[in-house]
C-alpha cells in the first residue's frame, strides 16, 4: 500500500513492501570510542546522537514487516580490497588494519567492525560488507535489492556527506526513490551534514528527497 509524507522537496510517495530501510555503517569502529573514526581525531559521541531516532524507526520499520539492510565497511584480513591510497591517506592515530582498543581497524571480524548492540540485526536483516564508501561498490546489491524487488530506498546512517550520500547517489544512478532520513544521518563535521543534505534534494530533488524520521513513522501507523 502507497504511504504519502511531507518531505523535502516535495511529497515522496513509498510501498514499504517494495522498500528497504539502509542502515549505513553504524558499526563500533564509527560509532564508538576507540574506533577509525576516533583515530581520525573526529567526536564521535556526535554520531552517537543519531541512535535514539535509528532505534524508533528501524523498530517501525520492523513492525511493518519491511526490508532492513546494514552495511559495515570493512576489508579482508589480508587488505587485498583496500587500495594502498585509501589506507595511506592522511597522518591518523592508526590505519585501516592498525590493531587498535576493538582490534584491527575496518578489518571483517574484529569487535570493532560489529554494529552497534543498540541496532543490532536481528532474523533475516540484511547484512552488507563493502570495502568502499558506497554499499553497491563490489558487493552485488543492486542484483539483490532487484530479486527482492525493491525500488525504493531510506537512507541513514553515518556519515552523511560519505558513505550515505556516496551510496544514495549510487542509488540514484540505478534507478532507485531514494530518501535520506534526516534526523537518523549524522556527520562529525555539521557543516558537511547540512551540505549533504542541501546537494542531495537541490534542483528539484536530484538525487533524492529528505524528511524526518517522525514523517515516516507517521505513515506506518
Amino acid at each position: 500500500m502507497m504511504k504519502t509524507i511531507a518531505a523535502t522537496p516535495f511529497e515522496y510517495a513509498f510501498d514499504p513492501a517494495h522498500t528497504a530501510l539502509v542502515l549505513i555503517d553504524m558499526q563500533r569502529d564509527f560509532v564508538a570510542a576507540g574506533g577509525f573514526g576516533a583515530s581520525l581525531g573526529n567526536d564521535v559521541t556526535r554520531l552517537q546522537a543519531i541512535v535514539p531516532a535509528l532505534q524508533r524507526l528501524l523498530a517501525a520499520w520492523r513492525a511493518a514487516g519491511a526490508l532492513v539492510i546494514h552495511t559495515r565497511e570493512c576489508h579482508r584480513p589480508d587488505l587485498s580490497d583496500c587500495p594502498p591510497a585509501k589506507r595511506l591517506r592522511g597522518n591518523p592515530s592508526l590505519r585501516i588494519g592498525d590493531p587498535g582498543p576493538m582490534g584491527r581497524l575496518l578489518v571483517a571480524g574484529e569487535p570493532g567492525c560489529a554494529i552497534i548492540d543498540a541496532l543490532a540485526p536481528v532474523g533475516k536483516e540484511w547484512v552488507i560488507d563493502k570495502p568502499g564508501k558506497g554499499a553497491f561498490y563490489a558487493t552485488g546489491l543492486h542484483e539483490k535489492l532487484q530479486a527482492a524487488q525493491i525500488t525504493h530506498l531510506l537512507m541513514t546512517g553515518v556519515t552523511t556527506e560519505v558513505c550515505v550520500q556516496t551510496t544514495m547517489r549510487e542509488a540514484n544512478d540505478r534507478g532507485y526513490e531514494c530518501l535520506i532520513v534526516e534526523d537518523a544521518t549524522e556527520s562529525y563535521f555539521p557543516e558537511f551534514k547540512a551540505a549533504a543534505l542541501a546537494m542531495l534534494t537541490a534542483q528539484g530533488g536530484i538525487i533524492g528527497w529528505s524528511a524526518p524520521s517522525a514523517a515516516l513513522i507517521e505513515a506506518l501507523r
